[in-house]
């Protein structure tokens, strides 16, 4: 989930920076400080927005710098469990499949490809369902929820399952729109067939 965070923080600004106006001196700063941080509280940090206010500078003793205390906002993404994604296969491998969704990446463990036995074909690279003769592949555009998520600083971990209905690459998600559609036109003439009353020997019903 996308979030827009207002935030409270002291920022030093260096002395290479004196030459800029206080407000883009401050983003800059900022920016350096915060962009692409991993925080379990505030998810990833993806950019300084705008600054919305800067107190007087204080420069402190034994720090040529000048500290600011500031308002500003920032934009985060915070992966939440459950969460129904959709991205783009970036890599296959043995153990499974790398997908891009947003700002981020996220594992679909090989267990978890699809109700399906699966195996890897390391000489083309995709991972194939047993009975389904379905294929994963890079470039694969995939609906996916997220099952688990690891953060620590400056890293994180998003483990995927497709498993469920209406997951999985977006063409198994087709396919799998049309089947119950036959499926009920079929149980629908069975019935209209067995409440049919038989003909009798002059044709009549």
């Amino acid at each position: 989930m996308y979030k827009i965070l207002e935030i409270d923080d002291q920022i030093r600004v260096p002395p290479i920076k004196f030459n800029l106006p206080a407000q883009e001196a401050v983003k800059k700063s900022l920016e350096e400080k915060w962009e692409g941080i991993v925080d379990k509280t505030i998810g990833i940090v993806l950019s300084v927005l705008s600054v919305d206010s800067i107190g007087e500078g204080k420069i402190l003793p034994g720090d040529g710098a000048i500290h600011y205390k500031t308002t500003f906002k920032l934009m985060t993404y915070q992966p939440e469990l459950h969460e129904v994604v959709r991205g783009e296969v970036i890599d296959i491998t043995e153990f499974g499949a790398f997908i891009r969704f947003g700002p981020v990446d996220g594992m679909i463990h090989v267990s978890q490809v699809m109700n399906d036995y699966v195996s890897y074909d390391a000489k083309n690279s995709f991972l194939l369902g047993r009975d389904s003769k379905r294929k994963l592949k890079e470039s694969d555009v995939v609906v996916a929820r997220i099952v688990s998520v690891s953060m620590e600083k400056d890293q994180y971990k998003i483990g995927l399952t497709a498993r469920q209905a209406g997951l999985g690459s977006v063409e198994w998600v087709e396919e799998d729109k049309k089947k119950p559609k036959r499926a009920l036109t079929e149980v629908k003439e069975k019935k209209e067939s067995k409440n049919e009353k038989p003909a009798d020997k002059r044709g009549r019903k």
